[in-house]
């Protein structure tokens, strides 16, 4: 019995363990942890044939819970398809060495997942689980992002690697800002009179004029001018 058969009763292995075997690869995560999580799994023959894939929204988890109902979702759909034999792969190392064993499960929120996990691989003839780094992992870990963006109503780009974690304020947005004012000539038209000649007189304290800039000079409309120096206030239009 290998390292990862630790939950499957001895007694009954060997009645139990004939069939082939199904291998899986399992995934789970969360984006913010605790965050919108979710996870994939894929389920193949020994020659690669996929049997299954398996994606699911889980909503506001844990990235270690997340990992742990990956597993738990293989283990059901090997129960419910009457296959005794499975091997399991998953990138997440505190997952599969607490299956296995070797590491002890503290926290209150994993515990009842793990007792879990063990009583559907006691009901299997022979299991193993193992650990694969992430890059192993590729279809899982897209079935799992799948799910989150279900979830959060995210599109799936085609090839694009895991998204981004999701921020916890909205994305800024431009500020809406006031059309620029069209741009005027200051030449008149052709066979139109010429405008007047510039005059200040006239030209009230407080009275306001229009007009626009041109290369960094403020030039008035209707050909009004005001003396050098004379304090104005702009107000953009």
């Amino acid at each position: 019995m290998s390292s990862g058969d630790l939950f499957a009763p001895q007694a009954s292995t060997e009645a139990r363990s004939e069939g082939a075997t199904v291998f899986a690869h399992c995934d789970g995560g969360a984006r913010g942890n605790p965050g919108p999580a979710g996870y994939g799994a894929v389920v193949t023959t020994q020659d690669g044939t996929v049997l299954a894939e398996l994606s699911e929204f889980l909503g506001f988890k844990t990235n270690n819970f997340a990992e742990y109902s990956g597993l738990l979702g293989v283990l059901q759909w090997t129960l419910d398809h009457g296959h005794t034999r499975l091997e399991v792969v998953s990138d997440s190392l505190l997952m599969v060495n607490q299956v296995q064993g070797r590491y002890k499960v503290n926290s209150p929120d994993l515990k009842p997942l793990h007792e879990e996990a063990k009583r559907r691989i006691g009901k299997l003839g022979s299991f193993k689980i193992s650990h694969a780094l992430r890059h192993k992992n590729k279809v899982a870990d897209r079935l799992a992002n799948e799910a989150m963006n279900r979830g959060t109503n995210r599109a799936s780009v085609p090839g694009a690697g895991s998204p981004a974690p999701l921020r916890s304020t909205p994305y800024p947005t431009k500020r809406d800002e006031p059309p620029a004012p069209p741009r005027m000539d200051p030449r008149p038209a052709a066979g139109s009179r010429p405008a007047e000649p510039a005059r200040s007189q006239g030209v009230q304290p407080g009275e306001m004029l229009r007009g626009f800039v041109k290369d960094g000079t403020v030039v008035l409309l209707g050909g009004r001018s005001l003396p050098e120096g004379t304090f104005v206030k702009v107000i953009r239009e």
